[in-house]
């Protein structure tokens, strides 16, 4: 399968279906929460796939380098709230055990694109400046 937009990789649809987990798990936590943990958790949880689709749209590898590994600090953020909320037992167990399970397997697939993304070779100057041609080109077309 080819990759055109952010939208086809797996990884994203994946820290899409976090989201709503994580909406459906803080949807149950006291009403006390909800400027609390509930939004920090929220905002850990969108913000993993918008990094992951900003990145994927900035047009150089060390942007989406950088902005995968903010979705991973991101992720980081979110486990720690996840145990948090567990130890203040707010929620099922059962929600908690598959939004861990999701997460987990985002952190993982992350993990291995900035591993591959950093192994990559750096083209030479003639493709980059052909890159950069190109950036300047659909950036002026914009404009």
């Amino acid at each position: 399968m080819e990759i055109h937009s952010y939208k086809d990789l797996t990884v994203w649809k994946k820290s899409i279906e976090l989201v709503m987990s994580v909406y459906g798990l803080t949807k149950k936590f006291p009403s006390s929460e909800t400027y609390g943990l509930t939004s920090q958790m929220r905002r850990s949880a969108v913000s993993i796939p918008s990094n992951i689709a900003e990145g994927r749209r900035r047009g150089t590898r060390k942007d989406y380098l950088q902005f995968l590994r903010i979705a991973y600090g991101s992720g980081s953020e979110l486990e720690t709230q996840l145990l948090i909320a567990g130890k203040l037992s707010f929620g099922e167990k059962t929600d908690y055990t598959n939004t861990e399970r999701l997460l987990d397997e985002i952190m993982r697939m992350l993990n291995v694109m900035v591993g591959k993304l950093q192994l990559l070779p750096l083209p030479d100057s003639k493709a980059k400046k052909l890159i950069s041609y190109k950036l300047q080109a659909n950036q002026q077309a914009i404009l």
